[in-house]
């Protein structure tokens, strides 16, 4: 049997190989002069490495399979370059956004909402006494460029929905159909032009994904109807779908 201690330890690991690899996913989204990677991943709050000259950052709710928050603090560097941008001065927490669901994709069906900006040290502080918790200094050429952390909780029991999801029958929700999506540089938008063809991560006899405020529910193919197009539904996606049934499109 093993022991309690070690069992505790094991854990330990794990939780911190997970979020260095959601560090590393992150880290690939981040401006930067050279490529980040990350650090020696660090478990007390206390001994949380910030950046030199850390200047703010970005905090976000996760929610999905894993429930906790996140948090990317970034130098005043970074802020420039956003704020400097070449389109234009640009959101912080709106531009970093695809780093953290870079990192949350890494812990299975998971979504980050609420994406915010704090000062460093009270959105770090924020997390303590909420659940496991992890920070990994993210580093371009061995020097410290910004922090990525991490808290999760474990999912409290689902028990029983039906009253909520019968009190959200009649809830209007934005639903949208994805074909495809890419990642382009500041550089690649700027060179667009008229007649321009971008490509999409997706075949073209690939079906299309149905969204509800973000979160893939089904897929289909698209058709036609009365020269409007519409999505004719083959697969149900998630049990939240299912439970609320087929809305007609």
């Amino acid at each position: 049997m093993t022991a309690p201690g070690t069992a505790t330890s094991q854990d330990s690991e794990t939780v911190s190989a997970v979020v260095t690899a959601a560090a590393r996913a992150a880290a690939g989204l981040v401006p930067a002069t050279a490529e980040l990677v990350p650090g020696a991943p660090v478990s007390d709050p206390d001994a949380v490495p910030l950046p030199p000259g850390a200047a703010t950052a970005v905090t976000a709710g996760l929610s999905g399979e894993v429930s906790g928050d996140v948090v990317l603090v970034v130098s005043a560097d970074v802020v420039e370059a956003l704020s400097n941008s070449p389109v234009g001065k640009l959101d912080v927490a709106a531009a970093l956004r695809p780093a953290l669901e870079a990192a949350a994709a890494t812990l299975g069906r998971v979504r980050i909402a609420s994406e915010r900006l704090e000062e460093p040290a009270s959105a770090l502080d924020g997390l303590r006494d909420k659940g496991m918790f992890v920070a990994v200094p993210l580093l371009a050429d061995g020097e410290h460029q910004a922090t990525f952390a991490l808290q999760v909780t474990v999912p409290a029991a689902r028990g029983t929905q039906r009253g909520s999801l019968d009190l959200l029958r009649h809830v209007a929700m934005e639903v949208t159909v994805e074909i495809g999506r890419t990642r382009m540089t500041v550089q690649e938008l700027l060179s667009l032009h008229p007649g321009e063809v971008v490509e999409l991560d997706r075949a073209a006899s690939a079906p299309a994904d149905l969204r509800v405020n973000g979160t893939l529910i089904a897929r289909g193919e698209v058709v036609v109807v009365d020269e409007d197009f519409g999505l004719r539904i083959s697969e149900i996606v998630t049990d939240a779908a299912a439970e609320l049934g087929t809305a007609a499109i």
